[in-house]
């Protein structure tokens, strides 16, 4: 065995010193080739290692391409204008400095394509060198163009490079959102940000037209994960942070404005929004909506379709589009009809056992603020809501009730419900009719809250306690709900087992020595407490 072991750490280290050797021999020909042309072929030999099946080796080399083409872009050894085909370069009369740089030029182009086929390789790692590699070209591409700029209006960035980026970014195969993470670093670059958006509108329109709008999980998917990446700034003043810094006219140039940057952002986002998408990501859309996207639109009344197309599905889609609806009716005047009918229906059983529980209370309790409000209708809101108490969980009444309360602190013409005389030995049906959709005929009014007075002898004290609240005047002073939105079970146990009681439990005074004492029977007789 000890031969064996031997030659496996002979053969680890003969191993690792190629991978050096390798490095090394990479290395000194970029050096070659940077400080002397007669070295040029030798691009070709990096070129290959790029293409290598080996994670290090391949990293490496895309490492020195990174480190040679950056220089010589920066010493414009890299043919600048329509770059003539490898061919012609050799048939036509040019220059040997000419058909250098175009030779050059060539190189270059294969080893970005090479880089954009590795953003799809096996290893992160490899990923993770070329994304970085091309990102480093795209700030070179920027500096020192390889376009002739003819025109004064022109500003230089390397738009074919983001958008070939973007191509591989969002792939339809795979799933890319780990490299998009890493991506993000260069999304906080204001003109990396600005040509990202333009050109994922562009993918996305193109992309998802060829498919005929069908839904694409996998493409969808990384679409939003790069838009959620993208992070806006809130004012010009944040616009400081360039990829690429334009000498002339930097101020008039889009990337620098931030209503340009505004715009961008809305047609992107409406581009994506206009096809059919996964079920599962309009929740993760709503969720982020309106404080993510809402506030960096020029126009946020665009998403009016958006928000009532998913307020109309119902479940819990519709409670995440009330946020977004909230937005745009309190801040830019939204008139949305029939929306308190639709709030009326969402309250069913299941409102108390969905995730977005408290999200949904807190906004039905800013829709439910104003006093303006018909009568008929905060009364139906009260009346399914405590008929709901019937069978909701104790955490949820606990926040349930205490909101029926503010309703009628807020109008008082409610209180009927609560003081409405009765005959007691007359049988009481409930007009109430809970399953009327439109609160105006619902009967809620002509109704009152025996389900509160029945929570009264609910098993939990604390429920019990809080549906007491009816039968003394209740006070002008709303309760803060907010505190119990969120309270769970375990809180609520918890709450109950550090609960320290200040009475004494009173106990039996003399001592029990059997189990049946003063019954005189058999039992007594034969068992006792020793």
């Amino acid at each position: 065995m000890a031969p064996t072991k031997k030659r496996n750490v002979s053969s680890e280290n003969v191993s690792e010193d190629g991978t050096k050797r390798r490095k090394i021999d990479l290395s000194s020909k970029v050096e070659k080739i940077i400080e002397s042309r007669k070295h040029a072929n030798d691009v070709f030999d990096i070129l290959e290692c790029i293409q290598s099946e080996k994670e290090k080796e391949a990293v490496n080399a895309i490492n020195a391409c990174s480190k040679m083409f950056s220089t010589l872009l920066e010493r414009r050894c890299l043919f600048v204008g329509k770059l003539p085909s490898e061919e012609e370069m050799l048939s036509a009369k040019y220059s040997a400095e000419e058909k250098y740089c175009m030779f050059m030029r060539h190189r270059y182009i294969s080893c970005v394509e090479m880089l954009l086929d590795h953003l799809s390789h096996d290893s992160h790692q490899v990923k993770e060198s070329a994304l970085c590699a091309l990102m480093k070209f795209a700030a070179g591409e920027g500096q020192y163009p390889l376009e002739d700029l003819d025109w004064s209006e022109h500003y230089s960035f390397p738009r074919d490079l983001i958008q070939a980026l973007v191509e591989r970014l969002l792939s339809r195969t795979e799933d890319t959102s780990l490299l998009i993470s890493r991506f993000q670093e260069f999304l906080e670059m204001e003109d990396v940000r600005y040509y990202i958006m333009s050109s994922i509108r562009d993918n996305v329109g193109k992309v998802m037209d060829k498919n005929k709008g069908a839904v694409m999980p996998i493409y969808q998917n990384n679409v939003f994960s790069l838009l959620c990446n993208i992070n806006m700034p809130s004012q010009e003043s944040e616009l400081t942070n360039f990829l690429v810094k334009q000498e002339d006219k930097h101020e008039d140039w889009k990337a620098a404005k931030l209503n340009e940057h505004k715009r961008t952002f809305e047609r992107m986002w409406l581009g994506f929004l206009k096809y059919k998408l996964p079920s599962n990501m309009y929740k993760k859309i709503l969720v982020i909506l309106h404080d993510s996207i809402l506030p960096h639109m020029s126009k946020p009344t665009l998403m009016i379709d958006f928000l009532t197309a998913a307020y109309e599905v119902g479940g819990a889609i519709s409670l995440l589009a009330l946020n977004g609806l909230f937005v745009l009716i309190h801040q830019h005047n939204l008139d949305y009809p029939d929306f308190y009918k639709k709030l009326y229906s969402l309250l069913e059983p299941s409102v108390f056992h969905v995730k977005y529980r408290a999200r949904f209370f807190h906004l039905a309790n800013l829709f439910l603020s104003s006093t303006h409000l018909p009568v008929y209708l905060v009364a139906a809101f009260v009346k399914r809501l405590a008929r709901l108490a019937l069978t909701a969980p104790p955490t949820s009444l606990l926040m349930v009730l205490p909101f029926i309360c503010n309703l009628i602190r807020r109008h008082p013409s409610c209180r009927i419900l609560i003081h409405r005389p009765s005959t007691a030995d007359e049988p009481c049906q409930d007009p109430y009719v809970m399953d009327e959709e439109d609160p105006a005929q619902c009967h809620a009014l002509e109704s009152s809250l025996w389900e509160i007075k029945t929570l009264q002898k609910h098993y939990h004290p604390d429920v019990a306690k809080a549906a007491m609240t009816i039968n003394t005047p209740l006070s002008g002073q709303e309760e803060d709900i907010n505190e119990l939105l969120e309270i769970t079970n375990y809180e609520l146990m918890e709450r109950d087992l550090n609960k320290t009681s200040s009475k004494g439990v009173p106990l039996e005074f003399d001592p029990a020595t059997q189990l049946l004492q003063g019954g005189g029977g058999v039992l007594g007789q034969h068992f006792c407490l020793e």
